[in-house]
């Protein structure tokens, strides 16, 4: 019986030994080094000193001047190892294993060497990572702070690996330099792929590689802590997005348990099979769409694109097939994700090669493009297309060269370079700080290239000039940066509290130009008023249409909101985030430059408007700025919480595509481990979060709350506070959730779209503004589950639309029914879909419906 016992433990625990066996922990060999001393960073990770590993005698070690507002951490950051001359490490390493190599570079002035003459090369071995590399032109060009390299070592046959730096001789008083080191001991995650367009395969279990790109495709960030032990840092996927479909996220219910199998679980962390991005079920959209991802790269090297599949919707063959395109090219013309992996919530991954030829599409700068389109031919049951993750890696050559040429700063940043040189000749000591600050955290090289194509064929901003600003990640860190205050004409002035970095990437303008600009702040120009103060419309460079905010000195907002919205949005690009052109600080004014939205607030559109918002129209508006938002609280390693969103803020361009504006009292979160930042509330009344009221600790929750409130409002078209209803409808929030709860919604929808809402879709919107609207920031949902339901009750919405076409017609076949048939099962499935958390919405707190409902200013901050 003892030994029954025994052996009843052995096999319940067999499974879990198993699966032990497959998680990769190579930690034990690991060398995590810093310039330095070393220490801990803000992820917990130990760094040890580089010393004992250093083969140099003329090697200096120096802090950074400045550091800049989007460092994830003073280790291993803030202290480079400078090498006037040639110098070596030597690591201990096993000859059979293949080993990360990561290398840290953070441009600043050290001492007396400014990063801007540091040109060299490394080697690795036999092999060539950099040649001839300029840390401060890329993170220049690529508009980052700092920037990691990472590299996949393949055996080296060799006991050590000796990491040489050597100073280019071509640059006088080059050095070389490094920040960090990371060797680490991997599994072998590669072997032979099939290389497109050709029959044969490559072998890439042999070669070293070098990271490009690694994405959570439809996912949120996942940092290295986060990863599946290999340290890895996993980014989101939008900003690659070209064309005109960039599809619908989708994630896995909560209670799905990813099935490995045989696949090691190390490959990728389960959140990356969690999360996908598809085109969607409406037919009419996804056989016409291609789901497209840009990617920039350097030329004539081969590259292996590791594409990672797990539908957790489908469990047949052929129920979803697709194509898969690289560089339009067909490289799966039939891929059918359970047909590959066997079942529901099988992950599975595919790799390819392909060579990317120099200017192979008219550009100065090569692209990679990765497409998937349905494929109808086999006719599937359903006609769409998804992706859960992809990599991107370029191989070494037959000469074991990986390096490529340092990338080109765009000619608005060099003209913005120029002129913060010109206005800030006292800054000049920052102005030395050549890192640019808009990079997301733990980003590493190339991975972070701007999608320089991607921005060339959108519309120009300034013209006569090409913007190369990445729309990549956005820069999170602390936005008050120090600094003793300048004086310009005899008045003080917060100049030096926008860092160098922050005024290199917008354009300064002199006061002499905002006022021609706008005809000496004419009255006649005013096209709004805000917190801040007046909006001017101008026209700057001989037609370029731009708003200018001009702070009032009465304004409650100042100086710290001033520079707050230029550490902010200079450092962000991206398509539904307004765009700061620049700013101007002279004589006692402080005026800020913007893209000019032509169709102004979403406020405007609501209300006793001419021509009202379809419920189509008011749909994608919330869609476009739940991306704003959600790129801000996910778009890499910090969250960075607006605190002021409300429909005066969503702005609206000549196309009705939505943009989040006014920063001026956003927040980062330089240590969200604890949750929360503490800070004095702000914000809008009737759009304040309760929980962030009471607490005074402020999360991207509250920005979940004041969106819900949005959503509100752009059903009933009514504002958050009216003070002259009747005590219990004064605030929209608290009336909205009672008339939810009570079955009542149909009584305060705004008249010029009721009856025109698909139920379905009216029920999904409503649920979504219901839990963003929770009393507890746990039980919101997040900006992602919410702008994913709302892109669902689009397609509702839009299906209905299809529909009546087609009964209008009259001539439909039975496919038409079928297919019909079809997007309503798949609307079903969806439906069974949670958003949130797992705690369902409890009944209003009699607390927090006591605070708004005797707030009645609605004048806000």
């Amino acid at each position: 019986m003892h030994a029954n016992t025994h052996n009843f433990f052995f096999l319940v625990c067999l499974p879990f030994l198993l699966n032990a066996l497959h998680v990769w922990s190579g930690e034990s060999d690991s060398l995590v080094l810093s310039s330095g001393n070393g220490g801990t960073d803000t992820d917990g990770r130990k760094w040890g000193a580089d010393s004992k590993y250093l083969d140099a005698k003329n090697s200096i070690t120096s802090t950074a001047a400045f550091q800049d507002p989007s460092l994830s951490s003073v280790i291993p950051y803030m202290t480079a190892r400078i090498f006037p001359s040639e110098a070596s490490y030597k690591f201990p390493v096993k000859s059979t294993k293949r080993y990360w190599l990561r290398l840290h570079f953070y441009p600043s002035a050290y001492s007396n060497f400014n990063a801007a003459d540091s040109y060299f090369s490394v080697t690795a071995n036999t092999l060539t990572l950099l040649k001839n590399f300029s840390a401060s032109i890329t993170c220049q060009a690529l508009s980052q702070a700092y920037i990691v390299r990472e590299y996949s070592l393949a055996p080296l046959e060799s006991e050590t690996l000796t990491v040489v730096f050597k100073p280019s001789n071509n640059h006088p008083g080059a050095f070389a330099f490094v920040n960090g080191i990371e060797v680490i001991p991997m599994p072998e995650l590669f072997d032979a792929a099939p290389m497109v367009g050709s029959p044969t395969e490559v072998d890439v279990k042999s070669l070293t590689t070098e990271t490009m790109y690694r994405l959570n495709v439809g996912g949120q960030y996942i940092s290295p802590a986060n990863d599946s032990g290999l340290t890895r840092a996993w980014y989101d996927d939008l900003p690659y997005i070209i064309g005109a479909a960039s599809g619908t996220t989708n994630h896995a219910s909560p209670k799905l348990q990813i099935q490995y199998q045989d696949m090691p679980k190390y490959i990728a962390p389960e959140d990356v099979y969690k999360s996908s991005r598809s085109l969607g079920v409406v037919t009419s959209i996804t056989q016409n769409f291609n789901l497209t991802w840009q990617f920039q790269v350097d030329p004539k090297f081969m590259y292996l694109v590791r594409l990672y599949f797990c539908d957790y919707y489908y469990s047949k063959e052929n129920q979803l097939v697709f194509s898969i395109f690289i560089n339009n090219q067909t490289a799966e013309p039939t891929a059918d994700v359970i047909g590959w992996s066997g079942g529901k919530g099988v992950p599975i991954y595919k790799d390819y090669v392909i060579y990317v030829k120099e200017d192979g599409w008219g550009n100065q700068t090569p692209t990679l493009l990765l497409a998937l389109h349905p494929q109808g031919e086999s006719k599937p049951e359903f006609l769409d297309a998804m992706l859960n993750g992809v990599e991107l890696f370029k191989l070494g050559d037959s000469t074991g060269n990986l390096a490529g040429p340092n990338p080109q700063p765009s000619a608005m940043l060099i003209k913005a370079e120029q002129e913060k040189k010109t206005f800030k000749k006292s800054d000049d000591t920052k102005g030395k700080v050549i890192g640019g600050a808009a990079g997301g955290a733990a980003a590493f090289g190339i991975v972070a290239a701007i999608c320089v194509v991607v921005l060339y064929q959108r519309k120009r901003r300034i013209p006569g000039s090409e913007s190369q600003t990445s729309s990549w990640l956005p820069l999170y860190g602390n936005s008050h940066t120090t600094g003793t205050k300048s004086t310009i004409s005899g008045k003080s002035t917060a100049s030096s509290g926008i860092s160098a970095a922050a005024q290199g990437l917008c354009r300064h303008f002199s006061l002499a130009e905002i006022k021609q600009a706008t005809k000496s702040f004419d009255e006649s120009n005013v096209i709004g008023v805000g917190g801040f103060g007046k909006v001017y419309k101008g026209v700057i460079d001989a037609g370029m249409k731009v708003a200018i905010k001009r702070s009032n000195p009465s304004s409650e907002q100042g100086v710290n909101e001033f520079q707050t919205e230029i550490e902010m949005l200079s450092k962000l690009r991206h398509k539904h985030l307004v765009s700061l052109i620049g700013f101007c600080e002279e004589d006692g004014e402080m005026c800020l430059v913007y893209d000019y939205m032509a169709r102004g607030t979403l406020r405007e559109h609501i209300y006793k408007c001419k021509q009202p918002l379809s419920w189509k129209q008011r749909l994608e508006i919330c869609i476009g700025a739940a991306r704003g938002l959600h790129y801000l609280h996910t778009g890499a390693r910090y969250t960075i919480i607006h605190r002021d969103v409300k429909t005066t803020n969503i702005l609206l361009d000549e196309n009705w595509v939505a943009k989040v504006s006014d920063f001026g009292l956003s927040k980062t979160g330089p240590n969200m481990n604890n949750g929360h930042v503490s800070t004095v509330v702000k914000g809008s009344f009737g759009y304040l979060d309760p929980e962030y009221f009471r607490r005074q600790q402020l999360t991207e929750k509250s920005d979940i709350y004041s969106f819900g409130v949005v959503l509100f409002e752009v059903l009933s078209a009514r504002p958050a506070l009216n003070p002259s209803l009747p005590k219990e409808q004064v605030s929209l929030a608290d009336w909205a959730l009672h008339c939810k709860r009570k079955g009542t919604l149909d009584d305060i929808i705004d008249p010029t779209v009721k009856g025109k809402i698909n139920p379905e879709c009216l029920k999904k919107f409503a649920d979504t503004a219901e839990k963003c609207l929770a009393d507890a920031g746990f039980e919101r949902p997040s900006m992602g589950d919410v702008l994913w339901n709302l892109e669902f009750a689009l397609q509702l919405q839009e299906n209905l639309q299809d529909g009546s076409s087609h009964s209008s017609q009259g001539q439909e076949s039975d496919d038409t029914s079928e297919e019909s048939l079809r997007n309503r099962n798949m609307a079903m499935h969806y439906r069974n879909l949670n958003i949130g958390s797992e705690h369902e919405g409890s009944d209003e707190s009699s607390e927090s419906s006591a605070i708004f409902s005797q707030i009645v200013n609605p004048k806000g901050r």
